[in-house]
């Protein structure tokens, strides 16, 4: 839970597809901050279909999604890494002949002037 003791993620009733037809039916899940949640599913279960709408790039979605009291549903996509979320879509290998620093420099662009940065790329290197 973050400070206001609400949990950091909360998807409510969510539905979300592709050309009119809906891959997720009635979704409804929580995450507390420092919580892993692992989703599993056979392919084409919605496993992508739910990460995508998370980040705001399935327009076909209604229900209600919020992280860290900001109503995702009411962000553009372009907004929602400035909010701590990015998504690396799998198999993509979008900069592959890039460092792993050097990708995590990009992740993070948005958060670059924060005086925090610094001691979590170096959090992240001990991972």
């Amino acid at each position: 839970m973050n400070m206001t003791g609400a949990p950091l993620l909360r998807i409510e009733h969510l539905h979300a597809g592709y050309d009119g037809n809906d891959v997720l039916h009635d979704i409804s899940m929580e995450m507390s901050e420092g919580e892993f949640i692992c989703v599993i599913g056979a392919n084409t279960a919605g496993k992508s279909t739910l990460l995508r709408t998370i980040s705001r790039l399935v327009r076909n979605a209604r229900g209600r999604i919020t992280f860290d009291g900001h109503d995702l549903m009411a962000t553009a996509p372009y907004d929602v890494p400035k909010l701590g979320i990015a998504h690396v879509p799998e198999g993509r290998h979008v900069f592959p002949d890039m460092t792993v620093e050097e990708n995590l420099l990009l992740g993070a662009y948005c958060v670059r002037h924060d005086p925090a940065y610094k001691q979590r790329l170096e959090e992240s290197f001990a991972l």
